[in-house]
């Protein structure tokens, strides 16, 4: 369990290289600065920043498979991640690994204002934004789709099953309704999906599912 911010700084050194540290530094520093423009994330958390958003969001790499990450399955690499905001977990991963694609989804303006103006300023080509709500984004194949409170399990999985395929990978950061939020599901999907703890809060859990799951 991570419970430093130089416990997370490690952990994050483990799964991206030199520069792309450099570049989630130079992030915080946009983030600090934004955040006084526009309340993208609580004043406290930017205190334990690495713990509570950047290591929280790259321990998402640690549940996706090699051939996910560069899509060598035959399936898209691309991930998927369902209102943005601030940039938790799609921006911190598209800043920390430039090598994988992801697509973006938000529809608050000042919110797309951001994330379109973070990646410019890195030259993300890599990452592109959508800013509109995710009923409009064109369905494509995902190789893994997530989310950060963006809406309750239930409706956040009507949402987005399109977007997936049988290799699709769920990666859906939960923080205490992990756990009761699966158990409310029907029982398909309650055994396609189960739930792993975060790194980064011990009270936290992350549901992981692979597959496109069955709706009614």
């Amino acid at each position: 369990m991570i419970t430093t911010e130089e416990e997370a700084r490690t952990f994050s050194a483990a799964l991206c290289d030199a520069a792309g540290i450099a570049r989630l530094e130079q992030f915080i520093g946009l983030l600090e600065a934004e955040n006084r423009q526009q309340n993208l994330i609580s004043t406290a958390s930017l205190e334990l920043v690495w713990q509570r958003h950047i290591a929280d969001s790259l321990q998402l790499l640690v549940h996706v498979p090699r051939e996910t990450l560069t899509g060598s399955g035959g399936e898209s690499g691309a991930w998927l991640d369902l209102g943005s905001g601030a940039g938790m977990p799609g921006l911190v991963l598209a800043i920390a690994r430039p090598d994988l694609t992801f697509n973006l989804v938000e529809s608050r303006k000042k919110r797309v204002a951001w994330l379109e103006g973070v990646a410019e300023h890195f030259g993300l080509s890599n990452c592109r934004v959508h800013g509109s709500r995710l009923e409009s984004v064109a369905t494509a194949p995902m190789g893994v789709i997530c989310a950060r409170a963006f809406a309750p399990l239930d409706k956040l999985l009507r949402l987005s099953a399109r977007f997936s395929t049988p290799q699709t990978i769920w990666l859906l950061p939960k923080g205490r309704s992990a756990g009761q939020e699966l158990s409310e599901q029907p029982e398909s999907l309650r055994a396609m999906f189960h739930v792993e703890q975060s790194r980064t809060d011990a009270s936290a859990g992350i549901v992981i599912g692979l597959g496109r799951p069955e709706l009614r």
